[in-house]
């Protein structure tokens, strides 16, 4: 095994010898299918073999038979579903390979969240990265993006489109502080989602310096505590229950986007409602949720990044998965790039794989087989 990203694709190999994508990579309905390797890349439903890049709910869906993830997206998912994480659970580190039928497999950190991952996988000489969702800049709550060379480069497109330009993130969180600063009389709630949105606001704002106690809706806890105990330091964390409403004059609380607007959030003493998604570049949905005080804060590549990206792996052909795949498309295409939209579904806007898991769902479970998966 090797703990190195992969190389460039050899150019020992005779062009001849090398299958077309499409020969080997296939979308079906179930998702992204491996042909040489029976297995499916994130399967909208559930496959008898999963590799899996990240642990949101979009992604990684409960009740496969064999799932192939890094060691936190499995930690993740056991948190989540408990035993229908999968009936057989193998981690794969991070630059270590694996041989899945005839396709190589090797995970390489996609900066999304905790665990994500870009698949890399390689068949008789063509490289395709799938990467699953993926962010560009500094997150000390996860590895950071590896770009890998490549034959074809399968990107998402969240914010796919030139008007997604994201601000820097230590501006959103002084905008967030100055705030407080100003309100001190206030509680400011931040709607963030429970997987990597919550745990990276928090880290951001320890960053800056913030090292008051954070107060966490009971939804957003089970995870942060995962993130600690993986070794994430977020400070000191507590919930958001059993206190008098003046115990949150002045304080910071992080809730789920579904309870900031509900009667959760009226215990609050006069809250300031916020929220941190990319989607906030957009005023008017900021309006529609009643945000006084919208974060841009994403954990996707904004359209600079996209496109920065692209130039990174050097990949002659890119496949957009999910998004706003049409202007992805014409830039690439534009620069002598082959490119088409995959028009996958299942696939959700930021966060919105992150809602509550339904009710019958267990958050915690025991312990599914470790096993090979492939």
């Amino acid at each position: 095994m090797t703990s190195t990203t992969p190389a460039a694709p050899s150019a020992n190999v005779a062009s001849a010898s090398i299958p077309v994508p499409e020969s080997w990579i296939k979308v079906l309905p179930q998702g992204l299918y491996v042909e040489p390797g029976d297995f499916f890349v994130d399967p909208v439903r559930p496959a008898a073999r999963a590799v899996i890049t990240h642990g949101h709910a979009d992604h990684a869906r409960p009740n496969n038979e064999r799932v192939l993830a890094t060691p936190d997206t499995l930690a993740i998912m056991r948190a989540r579903y408990g035993d229908a994480a999968g009936a057989s659970l193998q981690a794969l580190p991070y630059g270590e390979r694996l041989r899945i039928g005839e396709v190589d497999v090797t995970f390489v950190p996609a900066g999304h969240v905790l665990g994500s991952a870009q698949a890399v996988m390689e068949y008789r000489g063509c490289r395709i990265v799938a990467s699953g969702d993926y962010k560009r800049r500094a997150d000390a709550t996860c590895a950071p993006f590896e770009p890998v060379p490549c034959d074809v480069f399968i990107t998402e497109a969240t914010f796919g489109l030139p008007v997604f330009r994201h601000p820097p993130d230590e501006g959103e969180i002084a905008r967030l502080l100055h705030s407080v600063e100003l309100f001190p009389e206030r509680s400011h709630v931040v709607g963030a989602y429970a997987l990597g949105k919550c745990q990276r606001v928090i880290a951001l704002l320890r960053k800056a310096g913030y090292d008051e106690p954070i107060f966490l809706h009971g939804a957003l806890i089970p995870l942060s505590n995962l993130y600690q105990e993986l070794g994430v330091d977020l400070g000191d964390l507590r919930p958001a229950t059993g206190l008098k409403k003046d115990a949150f004059v002045g304080q910071i609380v992080m809730a789920p986007p579904s309870a900031v607007a509900d009667r959760w959030a009226r215990r609050l003493p006069d809250p300031v409602v916020c929220m941190a998604s990319g989607w906030m570049t957009v005023r008017q949905r900021a309006k529609q949720r009643g945000v006084e005080l919208p974060l841009v804060i994403s954990d996707h590549a904004d359209w600079d990044e996209l496109c920065q990206t692209i130039d990174d792996v050097g990949a002659p052909e890119i496949w957009v998965t999910h998004g706003r795949e049409e202007a992805l498309v014409h830039h690439a295409t534009s620069r002598g790039i082959r490119a088409r939209a995959l028009a996958m579904v299942g696939f959700d806007e930021e966060g919105q794989g992150e809602m509550p898991e339904p009710p019958e769902v267990p958050v915690r479970g025991g312990s599914p087989t470790q096993g090979e998966l492939l």
